[in-house]
């Protein structure tokens, strides 16, 4: 378990070093906008990680877990996009009607069944090492 979280933290370091370095890369010494990189994974759990401190030990491990395994098997992309914003804006999986189209909307009940179980673990169950 803990030797999960330890790797789970290396990974995330080495994912936003990288995107730091290509950032600077692309615009030398600008890292002011560094909240505009291209890696939407690690966008979610900048704006995730915060609604999860003090919920849990790991607020990050529990975030890339939410859109690793939750939230990714969630195949409709517009109903996945707007669980991940409602995730990142709230801490939990949430959306609002207006985020997807109209024609979408009876599928959200559908959704949030799918993505209820593999919520839990990633909350409740951390995955063994």
């Amino acid at each position: 378990m803990i030797t999960f979280r330890i790797r789970v933290a290396v990974c995330l370091s080495i994912i936003l070093a990288s995107a730091l370095s290509q950032a600077a890369q692309a615009q030398p010494g600008n890292l002011t906008n560094w909240r505009k990189l291209p890696d939407r994974r690690g966008e979610f759990v900048r704006l995730c990680s915060p609604h999860m401190i003090g919920r849990w030990a790991h607020p990050e491990a529990v975030c890339v877990c939410l859109h690793d395994h939750a939230v990714a098997s969630v195949e409709d992309e517009d109903l996945r996009a707007a669980l991940l914003r409602g995730i990142s804006e709230r801490g939990v999986p949430s959306l609002e009607k207006d985020w997807i189209p109209a024609s979408k909307q009876p599928m959200i009940s559908a959704a949030f069944s799918q993505i209820a179980k593999p919520t839990w673990q990633c909350m409740y169950e951390p995955v063994p090492d």
